[in-house]
């Protein structure tokens, strides 16, 4: 089902003001609480609000360095790599690419000798050919799902 117009104000609300009561969000809204409730529960069920965690700072927790690791894996060992990844604690995302490489592994690290440790784990696993590592310098866009959402909520226009 797609998003509407509702749906977008309640999920900007949820980005915007995490922390804030159901009752807030529908008196903010103009909308009954069991409106707005049944408009979170259908969210949920369809999969567009995924979780209610914090977000939390890598760098705050003393990771301050990130890269993206290319992984190429030997053909036929990628659902194995793939839970290598998983038991090890800096890879805080992979993902299955196309292009240069089958896995790219988002990966922070204390400092840069930290970061070469955790690269030479990966070079380490079973079924892994070779990786190529890209540090990040500075975040231009943070990581950021609203202009999405409004973008969606949007009437078409003709």
């Amino acid at each position: 089902m797609p998003v509407d117009a509702l749906d977008t104000r309640i999920l900007r609300l949820l980005l915007e003001q995490p922390r804030t009561s159901v009752r807030e969000y529908a008196r903010l809204l103009g909308v009954a609480r069991g409106t707005l409730q049944a408009r979170l529960d259908r969210l949920e069920r369809d999969g567009v609000i995924t979780g209610t965690a914090p977000a939390l700072s890598p760098a705050a927790l003393g990771h301050p360095v990130l890269a993206f690791v290319h992984i190429e894996v030997t053909q036929g060992h990628l659902d194995e790599v793939g839970d290598a990844l998983a038991a090890v604690p800096e890879i805080v995302e992979a993902f299955s690419i196309t292009g240069g490489g089958d896995l790219l592994a988002r990966v922070v690290a204390r400092d840069n000798a930290h970061l070469e440790d955790v690269v030479q784990k990966l070079i380490s696993m079973p079924g892994v050919v070779r990786t190529r590592t890209e540090v990040a310098l500075r975040e231009r866009v943070s990581h950021r799902l609203l202009p999405l959402v409004e973008s969606i909520g949007r009437p078409a226009r003709g």
